[in-house]
Parts: structure tokens; C-alpha cells; sequence
């Protein structure tokens, strides 16, 4: 069996997980500030609009948590909290109609807005509050019958106008300056194609609707992200030459493109990166002998994807900003102790 790299690992055998030789786990470690920061890197796999997949390594489980937790709760966006119903004649509840509308993103940049505080109209001026605080827009619709529909048609389409309520519908209406800061579609909805309602002839929607500054501890529609997660490090090893048969069954165990198999019909490890840790290889006794699964405790692959209001890489360096501020917080109160 070849000896692996001294790196904290967690050992797949069959029926049970256990640390590798020599690691005692994270807990018992001292934190060494100068190790630590010789270890740590972070390394982006790959990046879009959208979504983010980075590799944190050379950092405790605690830390890692602690970045997630945040994008997930903690770093703030715009959302609408308020829906002022003038008329809705739709089958849609107002209550289920005003949540629906809650969750739809907004484009509106968080770092751009403040605060609403509940007693905000009597600590300031309500035009200041309302102008750096909130966004509000209307939404106002009617479904009639299409006088000009092809004859014999029974389409949806053909029959009626306004018959589907997308989120295009919603449109931003300014207050104070806020024009001359902001475009609206640079505040808008992020998809333009997200269905609110179904209607027809006789249903009609007006609605006034208002957007704050939130976070997701406080509600889900606010959090900035649709997912974030992590997962350790996949590490494969073989111990010994697997061939023929063999390292075709091998190869069946686990994800596609982890094990390859060369000209000669031999078995390697491709990238174990993508696998799923399924222990599969362990069913077959000719073949669970030849391989090692581990998994590194300090190397974590984070997953971002962005709502879509700030790039998965901003919403990261905010939560980094927010636990900065924490730190320094605690850092004051100890000092003033």
C-alpha cells in the first residue's frame, strides 16, 4: 500500500469512517497563526454570473461553516416587503399573492440601499428614508378576451390578452432622485419570465409594491444566494495494478471521468474530484482491496449560486467583510470587559 501525503484526512471503509494514521483531529490542534497562514489558499474553479465553485484550503470546518452560514443569512439584498392591494379579482389569495411576490429577486444592488428602520418616517425625513431605503414599484393588469382571435382556436394564447402575469410586469417607479442614480433595469427583476398568476377574462390586478433592505435570518427571500455549499476534498488511491475486467468493474463504481483506463487497459485515477464517496467498490471482493478512499478535512469545495443581484464572488467577500465585523466587535466588548 503506498503511503499517502500527511494531510489531515477521514478514512471511507466499509462500514465506518474513522481518521487516517496520525491524525487525531482538528480539535485537538492550537491555532498557529503563522501555519495558518502559509496553508491557506483559495482557488477558484470556476466562476460566471451566476455561480461560483472555489476551493478553501488549509482552513478548520468552523471557518468554512461560518462562510456559508453567512451568504446564506447574513449578507443582505432587496426584497419586497410591502403589498399595498388595491384590486386583485384574480383566484389568488392576497396573502399567498404578496408572499409570491416576496420571493421574486430583484437586481437592486444591497450595498446601494440602507436600513429601514420600523420608526424610520419619525427619527428622519420620510423623503429621505423612502429615496436610500426602499424601491417601490406597481404592478397593474386586466385579462380581456382577445377581440381578434383566429376563429375555431381554443389556445389560451388566441383567446385572451393578459392571460399569464410575469414578473416583466412590474415596474419601478422612483422617488426623489433615485432616477438619476439608478436605471430601471438595474432594479428590476432579475428574470423577466417568472410567472405570478394565471387569469382570465374578469380578473385584474393592482397592486403597490415596496422593496427593502434585508437579510435571510430575518426572512428567505432576502437571502442573496439560491444555494451554498461545501463538501471535503475526494482523494483515491490505489494500492496495487488493477487490470481487464477488473478495472472496467472498478471503473463502474464510481462517478464518470474519476477512473480512466489506459492503452493498456490499466485503471488510474482520472480526477477524484467530482466523485461521490458511494463506497460501491466495497460489494466486490476482487477489487475493494485495491483501492483507498479518504477525503481531506482541510481542503473544502464551495458551490456558490447567486439569486442573481451581486456576482457569487461579491456575496462572498461580503460575508468575509461581515465576519470581519464581528471579530472586531467581540475583539471591543473583550477589550472593554
Amino acid at each position: 500500500m503506498p503511503k499517502l501525503e500527511e494531510k489531515p484526512r477521514v478514512l471511507l471503509e466499509e462500514f465506518r469512517v474513522k481518521n487516517a494514521p496520525d491524525d487525531y483531529g482538528m480539535a485537538d490542534e492550537k491555532w498557529n497563526f503563522k501555519k495558518f497562514t502559509k496553508k491557506f489558499r483559495i482557488v477558484i474553479v470556476r466562476m460566471d454570473n451566476s455561480e461560483m465553485e472555489f476551493d478553501l484550503i488549509g482552513i478548520q470546518p468552523a471557518f468554512a461553516n461560518a462562510f456559508r452560514r453567512l451568504m446564506l443569512s447574513e449578507v443582505p439584498s432587496m426584497a419586497i416587503e410591502k403589498v399595498m392591494i388595491k384590486n386583485n379579482t384574480s383566484i389568488i389569495q392576497d396573502e399567498v399573492l404578496a408572499h409570491r411576490l416576496g420571493l421574486i429577486p430583484l437586481k437592486a444592488d444591497p450595498r446601494l440601499f440602507e436600513y429601514r428602520a420600523d420608526d424610520a418616517t419619525e427619527l428622519f425625513d420620510t423623503d429621505y428614508v423612502e429615496e436610500f431605503a426602499t424601491l417601490e414599484y406597481t404592478l397593474k393588469i386586466k385579462c380581456t378576451t382577445n377581440k381578434s382571435q383566429p376563429k375555431d382556436s381554443f389556445r389560451a394564447e388566441d383567446l385572451y390578452e393578459n392571460h399569464s402575469v410575469y414578473s416583466s410586469s412590474i415596474k419601478w417607479h422612483p422617488i426623489g432622485n433615485q432616477a438619476s442614480v439608478h436605471k430601471e433595469t438595474d432594479v428590476g427583476p432579475v428574470h423577466s419570465d417568472i410567472l405570478i398568476s394565471k387569469m382570465r377574462p374578469g380578473h385584474e390586478l393592482d397592486l403597490h409594491l415596496v422593496a427593502v433592505k434585508g437579510i435571510g435570518k430575518d426572512h428567505a427571500k432576502f437571502s442573496p444566494v439560491a444555494t451554498a455549499s461545501y463538501r471535503l476534498l475526494p482523494e483515491i488511491t490505489l494500492t496495487r495494478e488493477v487490470t481487464g475486467s477488473e478495472a472496467t468493474l472498478l471503473q463502474s463504481c464510481f462517478s464518470p471521468c474519476v477512473i480512466g483506463l489506459d492503452s493498456d487497459g490499466r485503471a488510474f485515477v482520472r480526477d477524484a474530484r467530482y466523485d461521490s464517496c458511494s463506497r460501491n467498490v466495497y460489494r466486490y471482493d476482487c477489487i475493494k482491496d485495491a483501492v483507498v478512499l479518504s477525503r481531506v478535512r482541510d481542503h473544502f469545495i464551495f458551490n456558490v449560486e447567486s439569486v442573481g443581484a451581486m456576482p457569487p464572488n461579491v456575496i462572498f467577500v461580503e460575508a468575509v467583510k461581515i465576519l470581519r465585523d464581528k471579530c472586531k466587535s467581540l475583539l471591543d466588548e473583550l477589550n472593554n470587559f
